[in-house]
Protein backbone atom coordinates (compact mmCIF):
# COMPACT_ATOMS: atom_id res chain seq x y z
CA UNK A 1 0.00 0.00 0.00
CA UNK A 2 0.99 3.45 -0.82
CA UNK A 3 1.27 6.26 1.87
CA UNK A 4 0.68 9.26 0.84
CA UNK A 5 1.66 12.52 3.48
CA UNK A 6 -0.64 15.44 2.72
CA UNK A 7 1.79 18.41 2.83
CA UNK A 8 -1.17 20.47 3.70
CA UNK A 9 -0.47 19.90 7.25
CA UNK A 10 3.10 20.52 6.80
CA UNK A 11 5.24 23.51 8.29
CA UNK A 12 5.07 25.96 4.98
CA UNK A 13 7.55 27.92 7.22
CA UNK A 14 9.82 25.86 6.39
CA UNK A 15 8.56 23.39 3.88
CA UNK A 16 11.82 21.30 3.04
CA UNK A 17 12.78 20.57 6.50
CA UNK A 18 9.19 19.32 7.17
CA UNK A 19 9.11 16.82 4.72
CA UNK A 20 12.74 15.48 5.05
CA UNK A 21 10.86 13.13 7.73
CA UNK A 22 8.89 11.61 5.49
CA UNK A 23 11.22 11.00 2.45
CA UNK A 24 10.65 7.38 2.12
CA UNK A 25 6.87 7.68 1.34
CA UNK A 26 6.28 6.79 -2.07
CA UNK A 27 4.33 10.07 -2.90
CA UNK A 28 3.33 13.52 -1.38
CA UNK A 29 0.14 14.64 -1.62
CA UNK A 30 -0.83 18.04 -2.55
CA UNK A 31 -4.51 19.37 -1.55
CA UNK A 32 -5.27 22.78 -3.82
CA UNK A 33 -8.02 25.04 -2.80
CA UNK A 34 -9.64 27.64 -4.25
CA UNK A 35 -11.84 29.13 -1.96
CA UNK A 36 -14.47 28.48 -4.41
CA UNK A 37 -15.32 24.93 -4.71
CA UNK A 38 -14.37 24.33 -1.07
CA UNK A 39 -14.05 27.10 1.60
CA UNK A 40 -10.47 27.38 2.13
CA UNK A 41 -7.44 28.87 -0.11
CA UNK A 42 -3.93 27.01 -0.15
CA UNK A 43 -1.44 26.59 -2.72
CA UNK A 44 -0.62 27.29 -6.29
CA UNK A 45 1.80 25.67 -8.85
CA UNK A 46 4.74 27.64 -7.40
CA UNK A 47 4.52 25.67 -4.76
CA UNK A 48 4.61 22.90 -6.31
CA UNK A 49 7.23 23.92 -8.03
CA UNK A 50 9.20 24.66 -5.54
CA UNK A 51 8.96 21.12 -3.76
CA UNK A 52 9.76 19.73 -7.15
CA UNK A 53 13.51 21.29 -6.62
CA UNK A 54 13.86 19.30 -3.02
CA UNK A 55 12.06 15.89 -3.84
CA UNK A 56 12.04 13.42 -6.28
CA UNK A 57 8.66 11.93 -5.02
CA UNK A 58 5.47 11.59 -6.80
CA UNK A 59 4.03 14.99 -6.61
CA UNK A 60 -0.14 13.52 -6.30
CA UNK A 61 -2.27 17.08 -6.77
CA UNK A 62 -5.64 16.80 -5.75
CA UNK A 63 -7.61 19.89 -7.88
CA UNK A 64 -10.39 21.16 -5.15
CA UNK A 65 -11.05 23.66 -7.67
CA UNK A 66 -14.02 24.98 -9.68
CA UNK A 67 -12.36 24.58 -13.22
CA UNK A 68 -9.18 21.99 -13.49
CA UNK A 69 -8.39 22.22 -17.13
CA UNK A 70 -8.00 25.58 -16.82
CA UNK A 71 -5.08 25.06 -14.14
CA UNK A 72 -3.98 21.65 -14.79
CA UNK A 73 -1.15 23.01 -17.40
CA UNK A 74 0.79 24.68 -14.62
CA UNK A 75 0.56 22.29 -12.14
CA UNK A 76 1.95 19.88 -14.71
CA UNK A 77 4.87 22.32 -15.82
CA UNK A 78 5.62 23.01 -11.87
CA UNK A 79 6.26 19.40 -11.08
CA UNK A 80 3.11 17.40 -10.43
CA UNK A 81 2.94 13.57 -11.68
CA UNK A 82 -0.58 12.83 -10.87
CA UNK A 83 -3.66 14.96 -11.05
CA UNK A 84 -6.90 14.44 -9.73
CA UNK A 85 -10.35 16.53 -10.09
CA UNK A 86 -13.25 16.35 -8.65
CA UNK A 87 -16.35 15.02 -10.62
CA UNK A 88 -18.89 17.31 -9.20
CA UNK A 89 -16.14 20.32 -10.36
CA UNK A 90 -16.93 19.33 -13.75
CA UNK A 91 -19.63 18.70 -16.82
CA UNK A 92 -18.13 16.35 -18.91
CA UNK A 93 -15.78 13.95 -16.35
CA UNK A 94 -14.42 11.87 -19.28
CA UNK A 95 -13.37 15.05 -21.48
CA UNK A 96 -11.62 16.11 -18.31
CA UNK A 97 -9.94 12.71 -17.51
CA UNK A 98 -8.85 13.08 -21.53
CA UNK A 99 -7.39 16.56 -21.47
CA UNK A 100 -5.09 15.78 -18.63
CA UNK A 101 -4.03 12.49 -19.88
CA UNK A 102 -2.74 14.57 -23.14
CA UNK A 103 -0.09 16.36 -20.63
CA UNK A 104 1.21 13.35 -20.06
CA UNK A 105 0.56 12.92 -16.39
CA UNK A 106 -1.46 10.10 -14.96
CA UNK A 107 -5.27 11.61 -13.90
CA UNK A 108 -7.49 10.69 -10.79
CA UNK A 109 -10.99 11.28 -10.14
CA UNK A 110 -12.50 12.17 -6.77
CA UNK A 111 -15.94 12.28 -4.79
CA UNK A 112 -17.27 14.68 -1.85
CA UNK A 113 -18.52 12.38 0.79
CA UNK A 114 -21.79 12.81 0.08
CA UNK A 115 -21.68 11.82 -3.73
CA UNK A 116 -22.31 8.19 -4.84
CA UNK A 117 -19.56 5.97 -6.09
CA UNK A 118 -22.25 5.25 -9.23
CA UNK A 119 -21.84 8.19 -10.52
CA UNK A 120 -18.28 7.84 -11.69
CA UNK A 121 -19.54 4.38 -13.90
CA UNK A 122 -18.78 5.95 -17.18
CA UNK A 123 -15.23 7.78 -16.28
CA UNK A 124 -13.93 4.31 -14.47
CA UNK A 125 -11.99 3.34 -17.62
CA UNK A 126 -10.48 6.22 -18.38
CA UNK A 127 -8.98 7.22 -14.66
CA UNK A 128 -5.56 6.12 -13.26
CA UNK A 129 -7.03 6.28 -9.75
CA UNK A 130 -9.99 7.51 -7.60
CA UNK A 131 -9.94 9.68 -4.45
CA UNK A 132 -12.35 8.54 -1.92
CA UNK A 133 -12.84 11.79 0.30
CA UNK A 134 -13.82 10.63 3.80
CA UNK A 135 -13.94 14.23 4.88
CA UNK A 136 -15.77 17.05 3.63
CA UNK A 137 -13.02 18.74 1.50
CA UNK A 138 -11.49 21.81 2.62
CA UNK A 139 -9.97 21.64 5.93
CA UNK A 140 -7.40 19.23 7.27
CA UNK A 141 -7.88 17.34 10.77
CA UNK A 142 -11.62 16.04 10.83
CA UNK A 143 -12.89 12.59 11.40
CA UNK A 144 -13.16 9.81 8.68
CA UNK A 145 -16.66 9.06 7.71
CA UNK A 146 -17.00 5.68 7.93
CA UNK A 147 -19.19 5.29 5.14
CA UNK A 148 -16.08 5.99 2.88
CA UNK A 149 -15.22 1.75 3.73
CA UNK A 150 -18.23 0.98 1.50
CA UNK A 151 -17.17 3.47 -1.27
CA UNK A 152 -13.77 1.20 -1.44
CA UNK A 153 -15.58 -1.91 -1.41
CA UNK A 154 -17.51 -0.71 -4.22
CA UNK A 155 -14.53 0.48 -6.27
CA UNK A 156 -12.85 -2.74 -5.84
CA UNK A 157 -16.12 -4.52 -7.15
CA UNK A 158 -16.43 -2.27 -10.21
CA UNK A 159 -12.71 -2.72 -10.84
CA UNK A 160 -13.26 -6.08 -12.30
CA UNK A 161 -16.50 -5.68 -14.08
CA UNK A 162 -14.51 -2.73 -15.75
CA UNK A 163 -11.57 -3.87 -16.17
CA UNK A 164 -8.92 -1.10 -15.61
CA UNK A 165 -6.96 -1.32 -12.93
CA UNK A 166 -6.80 2.30 -11.32
CA UNK A 167 -5.88 2.67 -7.96
CA UNK A 168 -8.45 3.36 -4.76
CA UNK A 169 -7.22 6.20 -2.62
CA UNK A 170 -8.82 7.51 0.58
CA UNK A 171 -8.24 10.95 2.17
CA UNK A 172 -9.41 12.36 5.69
CA UNK A 173 -8.88 11.72 9.10
CA UNK A 174 -6.97 8.77 8.41
CA UNK A 175 -4.84 7.44 11.21
CA UNK A 176 -3.31 3.74 12.46
CA UNK A 177 -7.04 2.44 13.35
CA UNK A 178 -9.22 4.25 10.09
CA UNK A 179 -6.09 2.92 7.95
CA UNK A 180 -6.40 -0.73 8.76
CA UNK A 181 -10.48 -0.32 8.27
CA UNK A 182 -9.47 1.20 4.23
CA UNK A 183 -6.86 -1.55 3.74
CA UNK A 184 -9.11 -4.28 5.05
CA UNK A 185 -11.33 -2.82 2.13
CA UNK A 186 -9.50 -3.03 -0.21
CA UNK A 187 -7.32 0.72 -0.87
CA UNK A 188 -4.16 0.96 -2.39
CA UNK A 189 -3.43 4.63 -1.62
CA UNK A 190 -3.24 6.39 2.10
CA UNK A 191 -3.71 9.66 2.13
CA UNK A 192 -2.85 11.01 5.48
CA UNK A 193 -2.11 14.64 6.95
CA UNK A 194 -2.33 16.04 10.60
CA UNK A 195 -1.95 12.02 11.65
CA UNK A 196 1.45 12.30 10.55
CA UNK A 197 2.81 15.94 10.58
CA UNK A 198 1.23 16.91 13.48
CA UNK A 199 3.08 14.89 15.78
CA UNK A 200 6.74 15.27 17.12
CA UNK A 201 7.71 11.82 14.94
CA UNK A 202 6.34 11.89 11.48
CA UNK A 203 8.45 9.04 10.47
CA UNK A 204 7.37 6.66 13.21
CA UNK A 205 3.62 8.25 12.30
CA UNK A 206 4.24 6.93 8.78
CA UNK A 207 5.49 3.75 9.57
CA UNK A 208 2.35 3.11 12.14
CA UNK A 209 0.14 3.15 8.91
CA UNK A 210 2.72 0.87 6.93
Amino acid sequence: MIIAPSILSADFGNLEKSIEPVKDAEWLHVDVMDGHFVPNITIGPVVVKGLRGITEQVLDTHLMITDPLKYTKAYVDAGSDRITFHFEAVSDAIKTAEEIKKLGVKVGVSIKPKTDVKVLLKVLEYVDQVLVMSVEPGFGGQDFMPEAVEKIKELVTLRKVIDNNYLIEVDGGINKETAALCKEAGVDVLVAGSYIFKDKNPAARMNDLR
